[in-house]
Order: structure tokens, then sequence, then C-alpha cells
């Protein structure tokens, strides 16, 4: 299996571990999820870094974690018909592609990739991302590779 090239905007299946999962002293998320690639690059040991951003059913608290998919993105990417949100208040930061990546349901090894988010979307959540980033207002949870 070659796993895809990790990209900006690229929404990929991934065994996220939530902050409150990771301050509760586990090491593997509960469940396979989509999530979105908000960062990769490459550093100084050749490795490429990736932040991934969780995509979840669960509306956020408070509005400005979370930006809700619009349905014809999810349809586009073969995600299901609910509301969902992408959380722009936490990340999981890993070298790809790293033990935590999943093959997408019933295709078997042939991907890890759902697709790539609109470019107008993915601004807004990267954007949004970087603000909570900048603020301190944004959680890393880094995952043993």
């Amino acid at each position: 299996m070659n796993w895809p090239a990790p990209r900006a905007g690229l929404v990929i299946r991934y065994s996220y571990l939530w902050r409150a999962e990771a301050e509760a002293g586990l090491e593997e998320g509960a469940k396979d999820r989509p999530c979105a690639i908000v960062v990769a690059v490459r550093n100084m040991a050749d490795e490429v870094r990736v932040y991934a951003l969780p995509i979840t059913h669960a509306q956020p608290s408070m509005s400005e974690d979370g930006i809700e998919l619009p349905q014809p993105t999810k349809g586009r990417l073969g995600l299901d018909s609910e509301r969902s949100w992408i959380m722009v208040s936490e990340a999981n930061v890993f070298t790809w592609p790293g033990p935590d990546l999943r093959f997408l349901p019933g295709q078997g090894p042939a991907s890890a990739a759902y697709g790539m988010m609109p470019p107008r979307l993915f601004r807004i959540v990267r954007d949004r991302f970087l603000e909570h980033a900048r603020t301190r207002r944004a959680t890393l949870v880094g995952r043993s590779e």
C-alpha cells in the first residue's frame, strides 16, 4: 500500500486521540474518524509532520471552535449525511504516515484518503485554526510513533 501524499486540505481516516483521552493517559483514539490535514511540513530530518483536525458529529459547545462541513462537500468526500464539524480547537501532530492512519471503511488497503476539501473551505479552516493556535486556544496532542 502506498499512502497518499500528505497535503494541507486532504481529508484522511485516522485514529484521532482527543485531548481529554490523552489527559486520561490513553495512547490510542477510541474511534477512527475523518480528519482534515491543516498543515504538512517537512522538517530538518526529512520527515513530514502533519497536523490533523478531527471531524465530528458533535456540535462544538463554542461555535468558534468548529466549522460545519457543507453537505455537498460531505457527499463528495463520501461521508455520511449527518451534520459534522471540523474542530479547530485541537489537533493531533504526528510524523507521516504514522501507525494511526486507517484505510477507508469497505475499501481494504485501497486508500486512507477521502479526498480534498474545497480550497475556500480549507482557507477558512486553516485561518481559524491558526488564530486559535496564535491565541493559545488550540491544543496540540503529540502522537507516539
